[in-house]
């Protein structure tokens, strides 16, 4: 890991210089085989020198500005039309002409969050078949977001197009691979996708500050950062020391490995200080900020794991996020959909603070266009990357084709619209149930009842009817709560008829 800090200071001084000694240097997403939005007006920005009259030509549209007095310019093309046909945008200024080549219109969709959703197609299941065929799926493209943390918002980021192809498409995002090839499939448009995701980062790394502060546990993330930072006060030394090490354990776990011998060195701790991942609002900065103003037409996210344990900060949170990201992109009902984090022990399957977590991301549907993609039954108990990313992407298209394109698709699998005790039994009722429910399980597992006494357990599940479960334990005689898929890695087995997963509820609130 390096610190990334002096990456943004340094793309900011080329952007400086450039406007110092004169040039056109547009917004670092203006590049070859870029996809623009359709059917919305089109930012186009960069820098020139001061006062520079600057045009701006794309499919028979003529934009023109003056830069201001620090070089910044910036147009609005007009709504276009979808088109597969590559054309040239022409962005020339007093003496100088550019020409970027290989541009498409279509749908365009910010792809973020941490591991999961910047896991590479190549690690996925069927990977060499899947790009072997991704040759197929010339309209997709992706533009990936160099990892940059910044201390405030950046205007400037690393990163290029790329088209879709078996050269390319292995170091794809995924679940965004998955999802633009799907939506193209369906939408016969190019589909471009703008990937910033980074591993092993928390909620509040992608954040603005503005909405930390608006919440009740500012003073808790600052204090909880500021106590991690202080443990290496000499970050620089610190994490020459780490890497260093880090290098000596990975050799000695792969001699293990390649002699089938046990490994138990416990893996070098990572130093933490200024510059790092983790920084509050630093992703945002260095990665989000910088993206505004491209027009898109939505966002997928996919991140949590890293907040499990703190659900109820991330239940104020992410709804807080979603807002400032979208009063930053002008757009207040711009669609964002999310991954419900999967299943995964991490070594306590029965522990629930990974079902705490899930309940803070669904509090976010009480957002305007939002949208959440269910997962459990395609998580790993052992592994917090499940590699079959193809129906995580699946997912997310069902929730854009209905909620951001009008499709007549089922979105969602069963949710609980009702819970009735009768006697020592419970009936659930759920709604989203398609043509009814089913269970792929001899037994339908993962619901739980508990009594007074605050102790669940396991129920045994009948499926009533089209959209009902009946509930009962012998060990509850007077149930008074129920549960469902509520542990790290649930027993988890009701869905919907076109196999959409139920999502998981609790009646308590213990």
């Amino acid at each position: 890991m390096k610190i990334l800090l002096s990456l943004a200071a340094f793309w900011m001084s080329v952007s400086l210089l450039a406007i110092a000694n004169g040039g056109i240097v547009p917004a670092p997403l203006f590049t070859d085989h870029a996809v623009l939005q359709r059917e919305k007006l089109v930012p186009v920005w960069g820098t020139a020198s001061v006062r520079e009259r600057i045009t701006v030509s794309f499919a028979g549209h003529v934009v023109a500005t003056t830069a201001d007095a620090d070089g910044r310019w910036r147009v609005d093309l007009p709504a276009l039309e979808a088109s597969a046909e590559p054309r040239d945008l022409v962005i020339a200024g007093a003496t100088e002409r550019l020409s970027l080549h290989d541009i498409l219109v279509g749908e365009v969709w910010l792809a973020s969050g941490q591991s999961n959703m910047e896991w590479w197609l190549k690690w996925t299941f069927d990977a060499d078949l899947e790009i072997r065929a991704s040759g197929n799926f010339p309209l997709i493209r992706e533009f990936k977001v160099d990892h940059t943390v910044a201390d405030t918002p950046a205007t400037t980021v690393r990163g290029q197009w790329k088209p879709n192809g078996p050269d390319t498409s292995g170091n794809f995002s995924a679940v965004a691979y998955y999802f633009a090839r799907d939506l193209a499939l369906h939408l016969r448009v190019p589909v471009g996708i703008v990937c910033s995701a980074w591993g092993g980062t928390e909620l509040e790394c992608w954040t603005p500050e503005s909405a930390i502060l608006s919440s009740k546990y500012s003073k808790t993330i600052k204090a909880r950062w500021e106590s991690t930072i202080v443990k290496f006060p000499d970050y620089g030394a610190a994490i020459a020391k780490y890497e260093k090490d880090l290098a000596l354990w990975r050799t000695a776990r792969d001699a293990a490995l390649a002699t089938r011998k046990d490994f138990s060195d416990p893996k070098p701790i990572e130093p933490v200080g200024p510059g790092h991942r983790l920084t509050p609002s630093g992703l945002y900065n260095g990665m989000i900020a910088p993206l505004i103003p491209y027009a898109w037409r939505g966002v997928i996210w996919y991140q949590g794991e890293s907040n499990a344990g703190r659900g109820d900060e991330y239940k104020e949170l992410f709804p807080l996020m979603i807002s400032a990201w979208r009063n930053s992109f002008g757009q207040d009902n711009i669609p964002f959909f999310w991954i419900q984090i999967p299943s995964f022990g991490g070594g306590d399957s029965n522990g629930t603070v990974w079902a705490s977590l899930r309940e803070a991301q669904a509090h976010a549907l009480s957002l305007p266009a939002t949208g959440q993609a269910v997962t459990l039954d395609i998580g790993s108990v052992t592994d917090v990357h499940p590699r079959n990313k193809l129906p995580v992407g699946r997912r997310l298209v069902r929730l854009a084709l209905h909620r951001a394109y009008g499709f007549d698709v089922l979105d969602r699998g069963p949710v609980v619209a009702s819970t009735v005790r009768e006697g020592d039994s419970y009936q659930v009722r759920f709604d989203n149930v398609s043509k009814g429910l089913q269970t792929p399980y001899a037994d339908l597992g993962g619901f739980e009842l508990a009594g007074a006494d605050r102790v669940f357990h396991p129920a045994k599940a009948k499926i009533e009817g089209t959209g009902t479960v009946i509930l009962s334990s012998s060990k509850v005689s007077d149930p008074v709560a129920v549960r469902y898929a509520w542990r790290n890695a649930p027993n988890a087995g009701l869905f919907n008829m076109d196999g959409l997963p139920a999502e998981p509820f609790r009646t308590d609130d213990w």
